[in-house]
């Protein structure tokens, strides 16, 4: 009797197990599929950023009296998301998510901690690559693209908020091409999507259900609730590129001066839009001169996005490397029309003239920074009593201890109104503001 109830038990178990099977089969949707696919490539990113600070000790301390306040060194931790998109051990984050790291380590599907190092950053795109420091091959991601996505398509983030390991969300496409401002900065030409993107996600791949990386997470803008960002596949690899190449962005140049749409000029050259920047001026032997831009056309659009204001125009051809064919929408004469222009990098000889016409110094790389060597009178630099011998160490608070990086924060800011320049004369520094 005994043995019959035994074996009717493990009929039923049996019976259990295989309609439970059966059941996960049913349920195996397309989002398991990518989770499954994926995963393995999706790393956990802790990073160690020592930071000074100075603290004071009681009204009694001593010490204080003679040597001022003492300064404690403290390591503060981070922690992110990246994903592994060459077996090889190559890695995509955000560069917020290792910006000012001393240590960076990963954490494998494996259970690995391994550590990288940092083969180049580009903070205007919040992107990073990086390198494993270990013996592959590792599990790999497709990279694939982001020109085809269709709003209200099924995409699936993965990554390691607050420090979880392989915590899956998904969502849709909600819109491309969304540019914002955060932390001061302008981000352009970005996926929205209302799949959850916390903190530890940043740098973590949003992906197609064919378990394709369409995107990579950010949360730059992680105060938004059901809004999260991805920088696009296709930018992705314009950006991964150059800085694999030569561990930076190197700044595009097509040789345009451009100036606001206002209601009256585009009413006079027979522009019915909003948006829309106007050509002020041409660069001789420019890109755009060779790709037949001229004085007085309207750029629509960059890339397929219309284009708000000459700051927005600015922001989008800092996405694109030197060596890249930028498409334009162009209005002239009534007629709207493509155009491709083929970026190529900053001429060395227009970045030195920004210094002299703009600012009007002439400097060469001396103590610690860029030395003024000489002042044009007549400009806001010698109106404030700038002079030779005073050295610049900081342009828009990027520091500028060589002529190439002087030259390189001049670049970026050319757009700019005015640039703060930090400057060391003697034992004291001064920031001052000049008109650029």
């Amino acid at each position: 009797m005994m043995r019959i109830r035994n074996v009717g038990f493990f009929v039923v178990a049996v019976a259990v197990a295989l309609s439970a099977r059966a059941d996960q089969k049913t349920r195996r949707n397309a989002v398991v599929a990518v989770v499954e696919k994926v995963s393995p490539a999706v790393v956990y990113i802790g990073t160690e950023q020592i930071i000074e600070e100075r603290v004071r000790g009681d009204q009694w301390d001593v010490f204080e009296d003679f040597f001022g306040p003492r300064e404690r060194r403290q390591a503060v931790q981070g922690l992110g998301s990246g994903v592994i998109i060459d077996p090889s051990g190559l890695i995509l984050t955000n560069d917020h998510v290792i910006h000012g790291a001393s240590v960076i380590h990963v954490g494998l599907a494996d259970g690995r901690t391994l550590q990288v190092e940092v083969i180049g950053a580009d903070a205007d795109n919040d992107l990073a690559v990086l390198r494993v420091q270990g013996k592959g091959p590792f599990p790999a991601a497709k990279l694939g693209t982001s020109s085809d996505l269709m709003i209200g398509e099924t995409v699936v983030a993965i990554g390691s908020p607050f420090g979880l390991s392989k915590t899956v969300t998904s969502g849709v496409v909600s819109a491309v091409g969304r540019s914002f401002k955060a932390n001061n900065r302008v981000y352009n030409d970005f996926i929205q999507t209302d799949a959850a993107i916390n903190p530890g996600n940043s740098g973590g791949p949003l992906l197609n259900v064919d378990g394709e990386i369409i995107g990579i997470n950010t949360a730059i803008f992680a105060s938004a609730q059901g809004i999260g960002f991805a920088i696009p596949a296709d930018k992705v690899k314009r950006i991964v590129t150059e800085l694999t190449q030569f561990g930076k962005l190197r700044p595009a140049w097509v040789g345009l001066d451009v100036a606001g749409l206002t209601p009256r000029v585009a009413d006079r050259l027979g522009w019915d839009k909003s948006h829309g920047v106007v050509v002020a001026a041409v660069d001789p032997g420019s890109p755009a001169e060779r790709a037949g831009l001229q004085q007085g056309d309207i750029v629509a659009e960059v890339g397929g996005t219309p284009v708000d204001d000459p700051e927005d125009f600015d922001v989008r051809l800092r996405s694109y490397p030197a060596g890249a064919q930028i498409p334009l929408s162009v209005f002239r004469e009534g007629k709207l029309g493509p155009l491709t222009v083929t970026a190529q990098e900053f001429p060395a000889k227009l970045g030195e003239a920004l210094s002299w016409d703009r600012l009007g110094l002439k400097v060469r790389a001396g103590g610690g920074g860029m030395q003024i060597t000489q002042v044009r009178p007549g400009t806001a630099a010698a109106r404030i009593g700038l002079s030779a011998g005073d050295v610049i160490l900081r342009l828009n608070n990027a520091p500028v201890q060589s002529p190439d990086a002087y030259r390189e924060a001049l670049i970026a800011a050319r757009q700019a109104r005015s640039v703060l320049v930090l400057l060391r004369r003697g034992r004291s520094a001064y920031h001052i503001t000049l008109p650029f």
